[in-house]
C-alpha cells in the first residue's frame, strides 16, 4: 500500500511501499485541482481537513485514483471537521456532521481512521470508520508524571477519561469539573470542581479539542484556587483560535498533536501523530 499525503509536511504514516507523488494548486477562479504523478492498486490517503479546499482536494484525489485504476483506498483523517455540530439545536440549522459524513461516504473508502473524534454520532454516520483513541498521547505525556491528577473539564468528557485512565494504568482520583452555560449566548457562567483541596498536586486536564480555550482557562482558575500545583492540558486537536496569550496566563503547558498544524511554542508541545499511530 502506498501513501498519498495531501497536506504539505504532514506525514503521520510511513508505508513500506513508499509515497505517491502529486501536484495541487488553485485556479484563479478558486477551484482546487490535483494531478497524480503515479498510481497504485492500494492507497492510504492522509490529510488535514482544515478548510473547504482541503475537503475538495480529498474528493478530487479519490476520483483521480479511481479513474487511474486504484482498487482500494483507505483514509486517515485525524481531525474530523463538523463533529461538534452533531445535532440540530434550533429549527433552520443543518445537521452538519451528517453532511460531512455523506461527502466522505461518497468516496467508498475501505476504511476511514479518525483520531479521538469529538462525538460518537460521527462514528454512527461514517461508513467503515475506525477510531484511534488518545490513549497513546496521554500515556506518552504522563510517563514522567506518575503522581499527577487527571481532570475531566466537564461531565461530557468523564466517560472517555475513565477509559483512558484504565488504558494507561492510572489509579489516582479523577477530578470532575462541571460547567454551566448561559443558553442565550453560550458563554460559561460557572465552573464547579468536586474537590476542595488538591494538595499541591500537578493536574492534567484531558479533552479532545481546544478551540478558543475558555473552558480550560476557567477550569485552570478553579483548580489553582483549590491548591493545585501546575495545571497542564492534554488535548488531541489544538486549534487555539484565540492565540496563546490568555491560555499562557493560566495553563502551565499544553500537550497536543499535529492533527491541525505543526506550530509549537514554549507553551505548546505538539507530539507528531507519527509517534502515536501504528498500522
Amino acid at each position: 500500500m502506498k501513501t498519498l499525503n495531501l497536506s504539505t509536511g504532514f506525514k503521520p504514516i510511513t508505508t513500506e511501499a513508499g509515497e505517491l507523488e502529486s501536484q495541487s494548486f488553485v485556479f484563479s477562479g478558486g477551484e482546487v485541482h490535483i494531478k497524480l504523478s503515479e498510481v497504485a492498486e492500494e492507497v492510504l490517503i492522509t490529510t488535514r481537513l482544515n478548510n473547504s479546499d482541503d475537503v475538495m482536494k480529498l474528493l478530487l484525489a479519490v476520483d483521480a485514483l479511481r479513474r487511474s485504476g486504484t482498487k482500494s483506498i483507505t483514509a486517515l483523517i485525524p481531525y474530523l471537521p463538523y463533529a461538534r455540530q452533531d445535532r440540530v439545536m434550533v429549527a433552520g440549522e443543518p445537521l452538519s456532521i451528517k453532511v460531512m459524513c455523506n461527502l466522505l461516504n461518497s468516496c467508498a473508502f475501505e476504511k476511514v481512521y479518525v483520531f479521538d473524534v469529538h462525538s460518537e454520532v460521527s462514528l454512527a454516520l461514517l461508513d467503515n470508520v475506525e477510531l484511534i483513541t488518545n490513549n497513546t498521547l496521554v500515556g506518552k505525556v504522563l510517563q514522567d508524571h506518575q503522581d499527577a491528577l487527571l481532570v475531566s473539564p466537564d461531565a461530557g468528557a468523564l466517560k472517555k477519561i475513565y477509559k483512558v485512565a484504565q488504558a494507561v494504568g492510572y489509579t489516582n482520583d479523577i477530578v470532575l469539573c462541571n460547567k454551566v452555560r448561559d443558553v442565550s449566548n453560550g458563554k460559561i457562567k460557572q465552573i464547579t470542581v468536586d474537590q476542595h483541596d488538591l494538595g499541591g498536586k500537578n493536574c492534567f486536564v484531558i479533552d479532545d479539542i481546544c478551540d478558543g480555550g475558555a473552558t480550560f482557562i476557567g477550569v485552570a482558575k478553579e483548580l489553582k484556587q483549590r491548591n493545585a500545583g501546575k495545571v497542564s492540558l492534554i488535548v488531541s486537536h489544538g486549534i487555539f483560535s484565540h492565540g496563546e496569550f490568555e491560555l499562557a496566563e493560566w495553563l502551565d503547558h499544553i500537550y497536543t498533536t499535529d492533527s491541525i498544524r505543526d506550530e509549537a511554542s514554549s507553551l505548546i508541545t505538539r507530539i507528531p501523530l507519527a509517534e502515536l499511530i501504528q498500522f
